[in-house]
């Protein structure tokens, strides 16, 4: 069946933004294989610890860890009304040969499997942010070295400032997308698995299947979370891990978000000003009414996926705040729909600003031209220099120039003509300077300052280590660019 023709709704997420890759990971499919192998690691690391578990049984729920009926776990939940019991009793049927639907699940409560799942998806679906972030960043960091020396006009307040470069002002982009790897980082390094920790965090059902042996509850914790490819787990928890944690995460894709939005903004400025666009495809269609338009389509996406991770981070802030004592379920509903999201969008986000920053299209006249039409005004204190030289008075001259500057603004704004104040000040004798002399210091790369240094600098001694450090990262493929 079309997409088109679904009969229910589809979250455009899934048909329209996101990888396949992202997909996956927040799938049912990868959740319940998930829990299926935090069964196998509970029943390995009692079994190590002593409890009466045999080698049959856990062979048993590894033959089947694969084989997940899923039409009758749906059958079991709707007689159950609870989903994680729907599973165990649908895995036991599958190894009941052996006993082991016994010993599924032995000790532990939901959460043992729907947070400690929750918590290794995040972990994944970071890990393959992390990818699609190194990327972004590799792509981009080539178009800020090929432009670092280019001359361009910049802005504050969007009104013409001092010249920066091309490269500079995109390196300005590249540094966001590194405090935003940071924080990803910073993310993958520091969850941490909830355990085995039972209905209020007390472990107590563990205290009493090892007869009260604390040193064994430990012990617990640490093999499966070694079996899972964790260092440790939450040292105290209630029944779910803080949701505080889920607040983290967020956070670290909604600095994403700011920073893509922010690079959207500029992207959709400059294709205004015909200075730099994104990519715009042969047969691509700008406008249904207007066919000579190319609108900035992907920086807007950009930008509307964006707003609305920043605005989904506010999900688990007051799901944090809203639990009560050890546990309450509503956080479930939202949980299942904030976080997966967050991610998916900003799966979505990379994808498109990889393909921008790997295709976008230079205009190099109408940076000039837009240069040209304010450089004189910025010249202003170089001419009264080389002015001065030929024994001019610095005040005298300082006055004239803000006159002469004044009426070639008033032709710029009121006439519509170019800026004509070096004809101006050419033509006047108390400057005592040629057009020659004048165009000489009208070089755009003397008012660039250190861009292409600074440029440089922040490439070698901060980009180049990240991208030699995230080598295996830079080998994902690239993704396909939807709709």
């Amino acid at each position: 069946m079309s997409d088109y023709t679904k009969p229910s709704y589809e979250s455009p997420l899934n048909s329209r933004y996101a990888s396949k890759e992202m997909q996956f990971i927040f799938s049912p499919d990868k959740k319940f294989r998930t829990w299926r192998l935090l069964w196998i690691a509970l029943a390995e690391a009692e079994k190590e610890l002593g409890l009466d578990i045999t080698d049959e049984q856990i062979q048993a729920l590894k033959d089947h860890k694969e084989e997940i009926d899923y039409e009758d776990a749906a059958k079991e939940e709707k007689e159950r009304r609870h989903d994680v019991m729907a599973h165990v009793h649908s895995y036991g049927k599958q190894v009941a040969y052996s006993g082991a639907d016994r010993i599924i699940h032995l000790g532990a409560t939901s959460c043992y499997v729907g947070d400690n799942t929750d918590i290794i998806v995040m972990r994944d679906a970071l890990t393959l942010i992390r990818k699609r972030l190194v990327v972004t960043i590799s792509n981009l960091s080539k178009f800020v070295d090929e432009y670092k020396a280019m001359p361009t006009l910049g802005f504050t307040h969007f009104q013409p400032a001092q010249l920066v470069t091309v490269g500079k002002r995109a390196s300005l982009w590249l540094q966001d997308l590194v405090f935003d790897l940071e924080a990803v980082e910073s993310c993958i390094a520091s969850l941490k698995l909830l355990g085995c920790k039972g209905t209020t965090g007390t472990q107590a059902s563990f205290m009493e299947l090892f007869d009260g042996d604390n040193e064994k509850c430990v012990a617990l914790d640490k093999k499966i979370c070694e079996k899972m490819g964790f260092e440790a787990s939450y040292y105290v928890s209630g029944q779910t891990y803080s949701r505080k944690v889920d607040y983290m995460v967020l956070s670290a894709l909604a600095g994403i978000a700011q920073s893509a939005h922010k690079f959207s903004n500029d992207i959709r400025l400059l294709q205004h000003l015909k200075e730099i666009e994104e990519p715009f495809e042969k047969n691509q269609i700008g406008s249904s009414a207007m066919a000579y338009k190319r609108n900035p389509m992907r920086s807007e996406r950009i930008a509307s996926l964006s707003r609305y991770v920043m605005a989904d981070i506010m999900n688990p802030a007051m799901t944090a705040a809203e639990q009560w004592f050890e546990r309450t379920l509503d956080d479930s509903a939202n949980k299942r729909i904030s976080v997966p999201e967050a991610f998916l969008a900003i799966d979505a986000i990379l994808g498109i600003y990889t393909n921008i920053v790997s295709n976008m299209v230079v205009y190099p006249k109408m940076i000039e031209k837009h240069i040209m039409d304010e450089l004189p005004f910025m010249m202003t204190e170089n001419i009264m220099m080389e002015a001065t030289k030929k024994g001019g008075n610095r005040q005298d001259l300082h006055e004239k120039i803000r006159q002469l500057s004044m009426q070639a603004g008033s032709v710029v704004k009121n006439d519509g003509k170019p800026n004509d104040l070096l004809e101006r000040i050419a033509k006047d004798p108390e400057f005592g300077l040629s057009m020659d002399e004048l165009m000489a210091i009208a070089d755009p790369k003397l008012y660039i300052g250190r861009c292409p240094q600074q440029v440089e600098a922040f490439l070698t001694e901060v980009i180049n280590p990240i991208l030699a450090s995230h080598e295996d990262d830079l080998k994902v493929e690239e993704v396909e660019l939807k709709v």
